[in-house]
């Protein structure tokens, strides 16, 4: 035996354990939500960046940042978006399934923030979900993931569906 192989590596995904006692789906993995396909997004000052720091709510921007649910506590933020970008497969080849933005505000001198982590939450979900909800994105916002979506795979973006690609028109 090769010592030098890496064994591989668990895959992300997370667990949802049903409450029902009767359930025949038991063990590790059972009823699990693959998040290995999905990559969030930063749109900030119109431009947009891969971050998988945001998975976890340490994005760049996110760093030394103290959150509240109050959008008063934050009057001098400046408007961020997170974008939920779900990749899918079909015999055609890989495509940009799903797409969710998500709002925040982020002032840096005052190391404040506001989200709503939920929206957040439920946003991710609905890119697994192969759902496309970029309408609250500005025109800057939607040439700026457009652009960001092309030039880090053209040829996803050419199978992507005609949702995704008219949602991005300004």
């Amino acid at each position: 035996m090769d010592n030098t192989q890496k064994p591989a590596k668990k895959q992300l995904a997370l667990n949802i354990v049903s409450s029902n006692e009767k359930s025949k789906h038991k063990g590790f993995g059972a009823g699990s939500i693959d998040l290995n396909n999905v990559s969030p997004v930063i749109i900030d000052r119109g431009e947009a960046k891969i971050d998988i720091g945001a998975m976890h709510a340490k994005s760049k921007v996110e760093r030394g940042i103290k959150f509240s649910t109050n959008r008063e506590d934050v009057p001098n933020g400046r408007q961020v978006w997170v974008v939920w970008v779900a990749v899918d497969r079909t015999a055609e080849g890989q495509f940009y399934g799903g797409a969710t933005a998500c709002e925040m505000l982020i002032d840096e001198e005052a190391k404040r923030g506001w989200k709503i982590l939920a929206d957040h939450v439920n946003k991710l979900d609905y890119a697994v979900k192969r759902r496309i909800m970029l309408d609250d994105l500005g025109p800057e916002e939607k040439k700026a993931l457009k652009n960001l979506l092309i030039s880090h795979n053209e040829t996803w973006w050419e199978h992507s569906s005609d949702e995704l690609k008219n949602a991005l028109e300004s």
